[in-house]
């Protein structure tokens, strides 16, 4: 059996449990995800087993620490992700709500309603926290989920999805509704790719390597997750305590995730003032900097080029610049931005209005870090991913996202 044959066969599998999924109450689905969160705790030790297999493997082949701290799971982190299941159970069912409705001059009534995507396939990196966040934001949302993750998670997301069917199938529902993807080569990514008319529509969730491949080669529908080189402009008129504030925590609460500020630009009016500052306390914190020849003054920076300007580095890294004014620094970020989240500290309420109306990104921040691009932090429970796509979804997404709509129009013998 080649590999793109088992691959339709999962999918198969998947759309029929799909059917018997979108029949669920939203009890019934509440309780799945309560125990998907109870198993998850009392398997734990069978996860972190497989996941400590992951890490070992990826420590001897030399992975840069960014990502096996992606990789890595803990007590901690297991114990969030049994967190994120119940909160996705605590949060409004999508589907069937209306969207619109009315009824028209003729008496037919309209509604336009939440319906599931039906099967959705995920493609990710090594974070197998995704594949939790995935199986339970797609069982929430009535979708069946395919679960492509890297070869180098293959131990701990085997683990996960064999809890997470036990889980499934205790509660009554069908275990097929969760699935990993067979094969551990690109063939068998190649095979999801091309499931057309199995699966509805592909979420890659990774770097840009990776969700280029999935754009350009896939022929089901794709949601792009983007890069996140994200940037932090220090205006004129910020406060520049805030701003200090600000650019720590976009650039060191968390290195390896996509909200992670990479790009400091800082008004020229304040640099004289702002730059010592700024720079002795990223470097206090590890942070490399790559800076223009304003930042390059100061010892230990490092100079910046083109890559560094349109570089997601993941790692304690920042590109830096300093521009002479607002109109500079929203050209830099239209050149380099990768439309994830882009950020400004001011407490000129005209140029805050200007940065939110010209940067054309999925989120733009007036006074906050970036790491607040995040579907828990805004308030939609554990996301599936950042769309940084126009079409259906951008942003943040959450339950509402992973849904498509239908329109239901009722009448009573009607006729055109």
């Amino acid at each position: 059996m080649t590999i793109e044959v088992e691959v339709r066969e999962v999918a198969q599998r998947a759309r029929v449990a799909s059917r018997t999924l979108a029949l669920a109450t939203r009890a019934q689905k509440d309780a799945t995800l309560q125990a998907m969160a109870e198993a998850m705790l009392a398997r734990a030790e069978e996860i972190l087993a497989a996941n400590a297999e992951d890490v070992a493997r990826a420590e001897a082949d030399g992975t840069p620490a960014n990502i096996i701290d992606r990789l890595r799971l803990t007590t901690d982190r297991l114990e969030g992700m049994a967190q994120g299941l119940r909160d996705v159970a605590g949060l409004a069912d999508p589907v069937g709500e209306v969207v619109r409705g009315s009824v028209l001059a003729n008496g037919l009534e309209l509604r336009q309603v939440r319906v599931p995507f039906g099967v959705v396939g995920m493609i990710y990196e090594a974070r197998p926290n995704v594949t939790a966040d995935a199986a339970g934001i797609c069982l929430k949302s009535g979708n069946a989920v395919l679960l492509r993750g890297s070869s180098s998670a293959r131990s701990s997301n085997a683990a996960i999805v064999t809890v997470l069917r036990d889980a499934v199938a205790a509660s009554g529902l069908d275990a097929d509704i969760v699935q990993l993807v067979p094969g551990d080569t690109h063939d068998s990514v190649k095979a999801l790719m091309r499931a057309r008319g199995d699966v509805d529509v592909l979420i890659p969730r990774g770097g840009a390597g990776l969700i280029q491949s999935v754009v350009n080669e896939s022929t089901v529908p794709v949601i792009e997750t983007g890069v996140g080189n994200c940037h932090v402009y220090v205006d004129r008129s910020a406060d520049l305590d805030k701003a200090l504030a600000i650019v720590l925590n976009a650039k060191t609460h968390r290195t390896s995730v996509c909200n992670a500020a990479e790009s400091l630009l800082v008004h020229a009016d304040v640099a004289d003032v702002f730059l010592p500052r700024v720079v002795a306390a990223l470097q206090a914190e590890g942070v490399t900097l790559h800076g223009d020849d304003a930042f390059g003054a100061f010892d230990g920076v490092e100079p910046a080029t083109d890559d560094d300007w349109e570089r997601e580095y993941l790692s304690l890294d920042l590109a830096a610049r300093v521009v002479p004014d607002l109109d500079e620094a929203l050209d830099h970020i239209r050149r380099w931005s990768s439309q994830h989240t882009d950020a400004i500290v001011t407490e000129d309420q005209g140029a805050a209005r200007r940065f939110v109306a010209e940067v054309d990104s999925a989120a733009v921040l007036v006074n906050a870090s970036t790491r607040f691009t995040d579907g828990g932090e805004f308030g939609f429970g554990a996301e599936i991913g950042i769309s940084t796509q126009k079409l259906h979804a951008r942003g943040p997404m959450g339950l509402p996202e992973m849904t498509s709509t239908k329109y239901v129009v009722i009448g009573d013998g009607h006729i055109r």
